[in-house]
C-alpha cells in the first residue's frame, strides 16, 4: 500500500523550514492543492499538533489528519538536514517527516492502516542514520519499502 502513496514528486530530501508550522506548510507544497484547500488542511494539521505532537521521538514526526476538503489519502516524506524543533516528546529535533492526510471517509481504512506501516518503519530506520545519507528520492523510495518489507 505504501507504494503507491511514495510519489517522487512527494519526498523532500532537503526540507527549508526551520520551525513546526512552515514545515507543515512546505510538507503540504506537493500535493498543488488550491490555496483555500491547503489552508484548510493546514488549520487541521496545526489543530492535531495542539492536542499533542505527533513527533514521536528519536527524529521522526508523523504528523497527520483527515479533511473533508481532500479526495484521496496522501502522503509527503521530508527530511531536514538541520533538523526542527518540532516539541517531539524526546525534546530532540526532528529530521524525518511523514506527512500523512485523508478524507474524513475512508472506505479501505487506508489511512488508519498507513499510519500504522509508517510507525512501523519509524521503528526500524531510528536504528541507523542511514536515511540521513541518501541523496536520490526514488533510491529513497526504495529504501523505505524495503524498510516496510523487513521483519
Amino acid at each position: 500500500m505504501l507504494e503507491q502513496l511514495l510519489k517522487e514528486e512527494r519526498v523532500i530530501l532537503d526540507l527549508k523550514s526551520k520551525d513546526k508550522e512552515s514545515v507543515l506548510e512546505e510538507l503540504l507544497e506537493p500535493l498543488n492543492l488550491p490555496e483555500e484547500r491547503k489552508k484548510l488542511v493546514l488549520e487541521a494539521l496545526k489543530k492535531r499538533e495542539s492536542i499533542g505532537s505527533t513527533g514521536i521521538g528519536k527524529g521522526i514526526a508523523i504528523p497527520h489528519t483527515r479533511s473533508v476538503v481532500l479526495d484521496d489519502v496522501y502522503l509527503v516524506v521530508g527530511r531536514s538536514k538541520e533538523g526542527v524543533d518540532f516539541q517531539a516528546l524526546d525534546g530532540k529535533p526532528v529530521h524525518l517527516f511523514f506527512l500523512l492526510c485523508a478524507p474524513p471517509q475512508d472506505p479501505g481504512t487506508r489511512y488508519l492502516i498507513t499510519l500504522g506501516m509508517i510507525a512501523n518503519i519509524a521503528r526500524k530506520i531510528i536504528k541507523s542514520d542511514e536515511y540521513m545519507k541518501i541523496q536520490d528520492k526514488r533510491e529513497f523510495i526504495d529504501y523505505l519499502l524495503r524498510m516496510e518489507k523487513e521483519e
